[in-house]
């Protein structure tokens, strides 16, 4: 077991909470994981994670979203969305992608935000990491398509990817 993992394991209950909820920003996931711990490996705490994001209802799932900014949201948008400065700081490295991206790319993120919020009722969640800000309007693109139900399964499945990332960052292993 990791040091920080061990670290995680010892804090009292509500400053692990506090911690996990920088990762996926559901008060029911970060309790249940709190409840659950210790966790022997960061790969049990990666399943556990996962797992109890598939066990979420859609109402947690939606309190977890209001944490994450519109993609190609500048800096001083993001900070000012209401998250911690981990979160925020997190988010701006997870979507350096749309850093390079010319102003036509950035106004056309903007409009298909506005697009599938006004589909889904929600922002449009990707796991940013790693991708370019073409790469991630051609998935909004893709997923505007989507029905309901399947974008909800999408949405779960990024929502888990991107916790699972946060985790290992919480835990100084990214």
């Amino acid at each position: 077991m990791s040091s920080r993992l061990e670290w995680l394991g010892s804090l009292p209950l509500e400053e692990a909470e506090a911690q996990l909820l920088t990762c996926c920003a559901s008060r029911r996931w970060a309790r249940k994981m709190v409840a659950n711990r210790p966790y022997l490996g960061e790969l049990g705490l990666e399943e556990a994670a996962v797992a109890g994001i598939r066990e979420l209802e859609w109402p947690d799932i939606e309190e977890a979203l209001a944490a994450h900014p519109r993609i190609g949201d500048r800096a001083e948008a993001v900070r000012s969305h209401g998250i911690s400065q981990r979160e925020a700081q997190w988010s701006s490295q997870e979507q350096s992608g749309t850093a390079t991206a010319s102003v036509e790319v950035l106004d056309e993120l903007t409009a298909r935000n506005i697009a599938y919020e006004n589909r889904f009722g929600h922002v449009f969640l990707i796991r940013a990491t790693g991708r370019s800000a073409g790469e991630m309007l051609a998935e909004l693109h893709r997923r505007l398509h989507n029905s309901a139900a399947d974008e909800r399964e999408t949405v779960r499945a990024e929502l888990a990817d991107i916790t699972v990332l946060r985790i290992r960052k919480l835990l100084g292993l990214l």
